[in-house]
């Protein structure tokens, strides 16, 4: 099935990634996007004008309608073409896209719709003390560590509940004076938040060059100091290692994070569904135990501390 190109002429400034997805799979689906930090995702019957076209609203005398269509068309925003091709080729793998496929990706006219639904963003509560704070608002009065990041201006911005869970766990962890790693950094949210919580050095890294110049920005304009990169920017041994990515991709990075981690610091690792934890604990089982630390709307944070003999 082909994707649609945009209207000739029209300036591309983000990018669709197209799939196809069983009604079964849907929710997985979405929920793996807003972790992969696209701007938007949206639902559509795949089969609307067409005889397989399932109505969900019911009507008088007819029977129940549908809980879902049979095949839904899952359109994510990204700001680039790489970070949908990237989100792409990280679903593949994953167990429960199986049955999904990639239908393509296609540019998107430049609009100003996304800057009008920033509108609908607040301020986010991550601990009564620390907030996640668009530029137009003002910092809630109780706030004392406040990060200043705008909903659809960068990849990851703290609203999903594996950058959440993240970083609450920074923020109730104390990382003053550590040296901390964020592998796979997207906005720099979760580095920006260990310099604003006391760490001595940040190191942010991110395979998409996007996320680096993302990265400097948002750090910039929160008044932080970090070093942002590609990963072979990232030179262990850290006390904090913090990966916030997919399942499928921390697995084969099980080696690589571990051995970034110094004696006695700590692995945090998000993305993660409940129902692989322990996929996660059989593949990082070789250098530290892993543990469910925190889990919320059906994601989990899981951590480790490396041993000295490790």
């Amino acid at each position: 099935m082909s994707v649609p190109e945009p209207t000739a002429g029209a300036a591309a400034r983000w990018f669709e990634l197209v799939l196809r997805v069983p009604e079964p799979r849907v929710e997985d689906v979405c929920d793996a996007l807003e972790a992969l930090d696209a701007l938007s995702v949206s639902v559509e019957d795949a089969d609307a004008d067409t005889p397989a076209e399932r109505a969900l609203f019911g009507e008088p005398g007819l029977p129940p309608p549908a809980a879902g269509w049979q095949h839904s068309r899952v359109v994510a925003l990204f700001d680039t073409e790489a970070q949908a091709r990237e989100a792409a080729a990280l679903l593949a793998p994953q167990d429960f896209f199986a049955e999904c496929a990639v239908l393509g990706v296609r540019p998107v006219a430049d609009t100003d719709w996304v800057r009008l639904t920033q509108t609908q963003f607040d301020p986010v509560p991550i601990t009564p003390a620390f907030w996640i704070v668009p530029s137009w608002h003002e910092p809630p009065a109780q706030a004392r560590t406040v990060i200043r990041l705008d909903p659809g201006l960068a990849f990851g911005t703290g609203t999903h509940p594996t950058t959440h869970m993240c970083l609450r766990w920074i923020a109730t962890h104390g990382v003053t004076g550590c040296r901390v790693l964020d592998y796979g950094c997207g906005s720099g949210i979760l580095a920006i938040a260990a310099a604003k919580h006391g760490a001595a050095a940040v190191d942010a890294v991110d395979i998409d060059p996007a996320a680096v110049q993302a990265t400097e920005a948002n750090a910039a304009a929160n008044g932080v100091t970090l070093r942002a990169g590609l990963p072979e920017r990232a030179q262990g041994p850290y006390d904090v290692v913090l990966a916030n990515i997919l399942a499928t991709p921390l697995k084969v990075l099980a080696p690589l994070l571990s051995s970034l981690v110094a004696p006695g610091g700590h692995l945090v690792l998000a993305g993660i569904l409940q129902r692989q934890a322990d996929e996660l604990r059989d593949a990082y089982a070789p250098w530290l135990a892993l543990q469910v630390h925190d889990a919320l709307d059906g994601w989990i944070l899981m951590t480790g501390t490396r041993t000295a003999a490790a």
